[in-house]
């Protein structure tokens, strides 16, 4: 556990350096999100496709450091977000301002966006979060990507690592990794999902584990790209990770 996290402390002190060097978004924009402003950025054009970072990382540092969005951009629209309590979006220290509101605001920008319906991937809590928009409203996803995560069940073990963490220290408000019970689905949800659904981790990653193993023995039909020498955190900065998310997500239709 303490390897564990202080993986974590080192790889997140790289990419906040990192970060500083990254220049401004040229379509970068904000709204306001039921009182929190939500800051976003969007790329190429095309069908969207909506990318959701994971705990203590943003668009940038998730999304378009790697390339993904790069990548991602030469085919779709590309929308990133930065969930409330990270990068340059609102920061709410009350936990009743994060859970499932952190789905509210991936709606939200659809409204503010005139988008009905979008290919949706998420990283880490990401995948929660696009798991439960999946989930409670389907007619607003038409395919899903998980990556780094799986089936997240209330109580699930990912939570006690958080709470093991300093979490002020990477600048997010603790209320959102506490909230993160409510992203729980059940078997119940996850067996309703009707669109297609691919999930995408690495092979040093525990949440292959604690996540993607339950999840592809209640859904054996779902895809699942395991990627070599990858763990939680490097796994995006990997090119496989990112031509298989671009296959995850499906031929633009013309």
């Amino acid at each position: 556990m303490c390897g564990l996290i202080q993986r974590k402390t080192f790889h997140f002190a790289l990419a906040r350096v990192a970060f500083m060097f990254v220049p401004m978004h040229l379509r970068a924009d904000e709204f306001d999100s039921a009182g929190v402003k939500i800051h976003y950025a969007a790329h190429g054009t095309g069908e969207p496709v909506i990318l959701i970072h994971g705990l203590y990382s943003s668009g940038r540092l998730n999304w378009d450091l790697p390339g993904t969005t790069a990548l991602l951009a030469k085919h779709f629209q590309v929308i990133t977000l930065d969930c409330r309590g990270h990068g340059r979006s609102g920061k709410p220290r009350e936990e009743n301002a994060y859970g499932t509101n952190m789905v509210g605001d991936v709606v939200r920008l659809m409204e503010h966006l005139h988008i009905s319906k979008a290919r949706v991937a998420g990283y880490s809590m990401g995948g929660m979060i696009g798991m439960k928009l999946t989930v409670t409203q389907p007619e607003r996803v038409s395919r899903l990507v998980l990556c780094g995560m799986g089936w997240h069940k209330a109580g699930a073990r990912m939570k006690r690592i958080w709470d093991d963490i300093d979490q002020d220290r990477f600048f997010v408000p603790p209320a959102c990794a506490k909230s993160f019970p409510a992203l729980a689905v059940t078997e119940e949800e996850i067996k309703s999902v009707k669109i297609p659904v691919t999930m995408i981790v690495g092979d040093q990653d525990p949440c292959l584990q604690w996540h993607v193993e339950p999840l592809r023995e209640l859904r054996p039909d779902w895809a699942v790209h395991i990627i070599s020498d990858a763990d939680h955190l490097n796994c995006v900065s990997k090119p496989e990770f990112k031509t298989q998310l671009k296959a995850a997500l499906g031929p633009p239709q013309t």
